[in-house]
């Protein structure tokens, strides 16, 4: 018997993304629990961990799999992928992406060697972002299920080990980042294995990344610190480490820089392109049948608007949403192809 949990702020989120991927992945025995978010995640999915423990004690479910309200199972086959990830006795968690060598909370800096889900975004017109196994046409070579460090902590399902022995560190002190790194390392200094399962599962969430960068880097500080000597270093020089995270930063921020360049000048580009055609001969005088291309397109009524002359067309003005909203987006595409979390 399986149990589904989701910590929910959002109620119309959850029932349009989580709810119909459990229906959907869903055993006839399932239980789907949604409560209400306590706090942060960490105090949250502790209090779904605890409710399981109370109602179906040490033994009762084959697994608690808890999932964010934006993530969406889209794999009839999700519970049995799960189950046969949990026949080794000594795994604790199962996730859809991973990665090795992982050194601190930005997991997917490591070497992600699984990630089926797909980033569906609504930002800039809605779009979506593949992550590395995705596409099985092209899943690469080196791609495979298994042991990991660390698991993207949107979807996750717990053992009965786990779900008895673990728990979140409520006091890392924000209200989201890094629980699951966490989560993982506490496994497996107990002396079990996190994994990975050809899970689908669609993550619908703004490219905005990190809501709080502030919250972000304290918990990075944080669980680096907590787990430090069980994590790899290239140096054991913490003055060597530091200076080259500072100079690994400035060299960021000079390509963030040049980014914004690039972007402002082609921003500028595409702008002269339109006011040329906007203003151009051809474009005025097609301006009633475009008219008539949008009346017929509703099928009924008349368009937004009075119906245009040959003289007077209304200029098209594009308003971007910011620098800062643009690169992230690109950087999002790059970090996403290689399995970069929500």
């Amino acid at each position: 018997m399986f149990a589904f949990a989701c910590a929910v702020t959002d109620d119309e989120l959850y029932a349009r993304c989580a709810l119909p991927g459990f229906e959907l992945a869903a055993e006839p025995d399932t239980e789907i629990v949604a409560h209400p978010a306590d706090g942060s995640i960490f105090r949250s999915y502790n209090m779904l961990l605890n409710r399981a423990l109370e109602r179906f004690g040490p033994d009762g479910l084959e697994a608690l799999i808890l999932v964010h309200q934006d993530a969406e199972i889209i794999d009839p086959d999700f519970l049995a992928k799960v189950r046969e990830a949990l026949r080794e006795p000594d795994v604790a968690i199962v996730g859809c992406a991973g990665a090795l060598d992982v050194r601190s909370i930005a997991w997917w800096e490591g070497s992600v060697t699984w990630a089926s889900f797909t980033h569906k975004f609504d930002d800039f017109g809605g779009g979506e972002i593949p992550a590395l196994s995705w596409v099985p046409e092209r899943i690469p070579p080196y791609a495979e299920t298994g042991p990991v460090d660390s698991l993207d902590g949107f979807v996750m399902a717990f053992s009965p080990w786990a779900i008895e022995n673990l728990r979140f560190d409520e006091s890392i002190g924000t209200a989201l980042h890094g629980y699951d790194f966490d989560i993982c390392m506490q496994a497996k200094e107990a002396g079990k294995k996190v994994v990975t399962a050809p899970m689908r599962v669609v993550h619908h969430h703004s490219l905005n990344l990190i809501s709080s960068a502030d919250e972000w880097i304290a918990a990075h500080m944080t669980l680096t610190e907590k787990w430090h000597d069980s994590l790899p270093v290239v140096s054991e020089d913490w003055r060597l480490r530091a200076r080259r995270a500072e100079a690994e930063l400035a060299a960021t921020r000079l390509a963030a820089g040049a980014g914004r360049l690039i972007w402002e000048q082609r921003l500028a580009q595409l702008e002269s392109y339109i006011d040329a055609l906007e203003g151009s001969l051809s474009w005025r005088i097609t301006a009633p049948l475009r008219w008539l291309s949008r009346l017929f397109k509703r099928g009924s009524g008349s368009p937004e608007g009075p119906r245009p002359s040959s003289g007077s067309i209304p200029h098209h003005d594009p308003s971007p949403s910011g620098s800062e909203s643009s690169a992230s987006a690109a950087l999002t595409s790059s970090r996403e192809n290689n399995g970069s979390p929500r």
